[in-house]
């Protein structure tokens, strides 16, 4: 063993210095720096989002419920030695006093007392433009605390007196951050919060009032946790009908939707640079098997061991693996600081420093990428005969056996898999990367032979000629050029066609034109009044349908409770009213995915896929429907597709006719409101009691945490676009020395220097073609299965993808080819020759 690392130590240096490892540690270092810079980010990003949940709740735990928390939960909170606060909040409309322009506008009311919130803290400035200190206070009595935007709204400042219901408090403060705020509809009104004490003054609450309360639990996780296996037993008992113990996952979903997805953009890049530096590896590694044939057959006529050299070969690869991951991970930490800034915002408060395992896993996988795809052909060097000294033609390498790369290649696929956080994504990934690999290698064989009968010797131009037996004569040589080629020409088109068409069709999710206003309580006499006002005021475009309040009472003649569904949400849909409407004609915004929606059908319903799944309904079943005391049958003929992110209105259930005859019913819409001073305070002023939702900030919001995540894509670009340069570099000068052999040949028996030149081109170019056509035909079908399965889009290849691959796949080969066989040409024959005999 002394031996092989004596050995090991001498071969190392000697090959640094020769510069025959710098593709393979390149390689390593790309794919190692690629999924630790992901990695770092995602583990800070979730321990940051892990310590903020509790802030996001305002406690450790909150039953949230639409009736006061029953005294025997507050009882066992305060047995539990739990420190408790609760809040309710409710929408309603704030105004301005007449003298101040008696402007209006809808405002989420929260009514606090002392303690809130029991974890993190409200921000709140004493002026406009100042920025925000934590507190611990909440609104003294008769004061109120509110957002900016409010204050813009409404035309009014700090010491003005806001009127809600029947009293007017003082605008003492102007809240900055909010922590427990959520995600609800009503959180995108401005906030006002008062004191608790105050409500009763407002009389806004009154028995039949909808008001949300929340139930904030804070103390150590024992208890905390037995509060929370109490709140569920309650909740499965019926005890608490209509509450939810909230989790940081049920309280903030768009924001872990939001990162779930850029870090499955993030991950993709990633792997596609893993999988491209496996490829590089694999072929430099075969190049350095190549090159060390002739030092092994000399080492075993000196005595060495088939046992000393492999253990050499493999200390060797063992020390280049832990520098490079090691560089590999450096370069990733340092890389995934720019993944900080450029999606800063999505988390407010400063991420926490990272754990152990992103540097353990970007070790592991450089090691297991190296001895997995570097090793089995640099073993065979242990193998080499001693009678390759005199004898040239004996002891080249062999293909690795089966159960040395296939144990490797599960290896490296499984943690790339373990990698992508994301089942889907990296089966999708790894198989169709392994699947395309498989059609390369047969379609490329074919297309040799197909090549080698299609051209007529006797007719086709001499450079013609002399490329085609070029490929044709090494047809194990040509497969693999072709193969690998259009794998790192499958991720660069990949890549492309996610920057572009895929990360387009995210953002056509919430285009620039969205609607930014809601405006709901609309009355059947005011329809035509309220959308003449619209188009008065230049909003041709609009959503308008009817909104029906009905309770879903019965399925195929059988009636339905909570208890019928094991699903909290089932359970929840169920136990409460749904919002209902009608239209003759489908919402252009829906997609009809099985059945068909009938126009005009009275007696058929068209439900949203997500709510069929959720309660067990197919299409054929019959629902009953109590709409205001009024039973309702109708059968589901159509299910659809609702996007509930594309700020139009939609709906869980639609009657499939153009009037509904004695149902009760108000109507809402949809529109993007002009850029008109004063247009809402003229609408709400025209109409008192609509109730008008303004949800520009969100739109903002959506379309500027958009822009983050592509420019984060765009980023780690640049660590794919590398890997793919690399195997487009490895796979040209892999046979640079066979070609070096066959042009001095060549030239030895008369051949020009310019017939040569277009020999290699026209090779070069043949290659990149078929390699770029065929990378772009799976590229289009790997496309669509991540569109459609990961990432939840719409998407269709255009027809010019395979042309524009093709084409680019030439240009890259040519360039490749020029790079690194510009010498071959400029050697001297006798040179050549003279290695060749050596």
């Amino acid at each position: 063993m002394n031996a092989s690392l004596r050995l090991g130590w001498r071969t190392l240096w000697r090959d640094l210095r020769a510069g025959e490892l710098r593709l393979l540690i390149v390689a390593v270092l790309l794919a190692v720096a690629a999924l630790t810079a992901v990695g770092f980010f995602a583990d800070r990003l979730k321990g940051g989002l892990q310590r903020d949940a509790r802030q996001l709740l305002g406690g450790d735990a909150v039953l949230a419920s639409d009736n006061p928390t029953p005294p025997a939960f507050v009882e066992r909170a305060r047995a539990l030695g739990l420190q408790a606060t609760t809040n309710y909040g409710f929408p309603t409309m704030a105004r301005a006093d007449d003298a101040q322009g008696g402007a209006t506008k809808l405002v989420a009311l929260k009514a606090v007392t002392t303690g809130y919130p029991l974890r993190g803290s409200v921000q709140t400035a004493t002026a406009p433009d100042v920025p925000g200190q934590a507190t611990r206070d909440v609104p003294a009595p008769g004061d109120v605390w509110v957002d900016a935007s409010l204050l813009e709204s409404l035309a009014l400042k700090l010491g003005d007196k806001l009127l809600l219901g029947d009293t007017g408090l003082r605008i003492a403060r102007i809240i900055t951050l909010e922590p427990d705020r959520g995600a609800g509809f009503m959180s995108f009104a401005p906030r006002v919060m008062l004191n608790q004490a105050d409500v009763a003054r407002t009389g806004l609450v009154q028995p039949a009032s909808r008001v949300s309360y929340r139930f904030a639990v804070a103390g150590s996780a024992g208890a905390v946790k037995q509060f929370g296996d109490a709140v569920e037993a309650g909740i499965k008992k019926g005890e608490l009908r209509g509450a939810r113990l909230e989790s940081f996952e049920s309280g903030r979903p768009e924001m872990r939707q939001t990162l779930d997805r850029a870090e499955k953009f993030l991950n993709l890049v990633a792997l596609l640079a893993a999988l491209l530096s496996a490829v590089a590896v694999a072929l430099a590694a075969r190049g350095f098997a190549a090159s060390h044939l002739d030092d092994c057959a000399m080492l075993r006529v000196l005595g060495q061991s088939q046992r000393t050299i492999a253990g050499a070969y493999a200390f060797e690869f063992a020390i280049v693996g832990l520098v490079a991951s090691g560089l590999g991970v450096a370069v990733g930490f340092g890389v995934h600081y720019a993944f900080v800034v450029l999606l800063a915002g999505l988390v407010e408060s400063a991420l926490p420093a990272p754990t152990l395992w992103p540097v353990a896993f970007g070790l592991g996988m450089g090691l297991t990428l190296l001895f997995a795809f570097g090793l089995p052909p640099v073993l065979q060097l242990a193998r080499v005969p001693p009678l390759r000294v005199i004898r040239r033609d004996v002891g080249g390498l062999k293909p690795a056996s089966v159960a040395v790369l296939g144990i490797g290649v599960l290896g490296f696929a499984a943690l790339l898999v373990a990698a992508s956080s994301d089942l889907k994504l990296g089966l999708i990934a790894v198989g169709g990367f392994g699947a395309a690999v498989a059609v390369f290698a047969l379609l490329s064989w074919l297309a040799v032979k197909v090549l080698r009968r299609s051209v007529n010797e006797s007719t086709a131009p001499r450079w013609l000629v002399l490329a085609t037996r070029q490929i044709s004569a090494r047809p194990a040589y040509a497969v693999v050029q072709v193969s690998a080629l259009a794998v790192g020409l499958l991720a660069l088109i990949l890549l492309v066609l996610l920057r572009t068409d895929l990360v387009a069709s995210w953002r056509r999710a919430t285009p620039p034109d969205a609607p930014n206003r809601f405006v709901i309580n609309v009355m059947p006499d005011q329809s035509e009044a309220f959308q003449k006002t619209l188009r008065d005021g230049g909003v041709n475009k609009f959503d308008w349908y009817p909104m029906i309040r009905g309770r879903l009472i019965s399925v195929n003649d059988k009636p339905v409770s909570p208890d019928d569904y094991a699903d909290d949400r089932a359970k929840r849909l169920v136990d409460r009213e749904f919002n209902l409407s009608n239209s003759a004609a489908a919402p252009p915004h829906n997609i009809v995915t099985a059945g068909a929606w009938k126009p005009d059908a009275p007696g058929e319903i068209s439900v949203e896929e997500g709510l069929a799944e959720t309660l067990g309904l197919k299409l054929g079943d019959s629902l009953r429907f109590d709409i205001g005391g009024i039973p309702s049958d109708a059968r589901i003929t159509s299910l659809r597709k609702v996007d509930w992110g594309s700020m139009h209105a939609n709906f869980f259930v639609m009657y499939t006719v153009a009037n509904l005859v004695d149902v009760p019913a108000t109507y809402m819409g949809a529109f993007r409101a002009p850029e008109t001073k004063g247009f809402d305070n003229a609408l709400v002023r025209a109409f008192p009691n609509v109730t008008n939702v303004d949800m520009s900030a969100t739109i903002g919001q959506v379309q500027r945490v958009l822009d983050q995540v592509v420019r984060a894509v765009e980023f780690l670009f640049g660590f794919t676009l590398a890997a793919g340069l690399l195997v487009l570099f490895a796979t040209v000068t892999a046979t640079r020395e066979e070609r070096a052999r066959e042009f001095a040949v060549m030239r030895a028996v008369g051949a020009r220097a310019s017939l040569l030149r277009q020999v290699q081109r026209a090779e070069l170019v043949g290659v990149g073609l078929l390699a770029g056509f065929l990378a772009s035909i799976v590229a289009s079908v790997i496309g669509w299965g991540l569109a459609r399965y990961v990432f939840d889009f719409t998407w269709t290849a255009s027809p010019l993808v395979p042309v524009g691959g093709a084409l680019a796949g030439a240009v890259l080969a040519l360039a490749a080819g020029w790079w690194g066989l510009r010498e071959v040409l400029r050697r001297p024959v006798v040179e050549t020759l003279r290695r060749a005999a050596e």
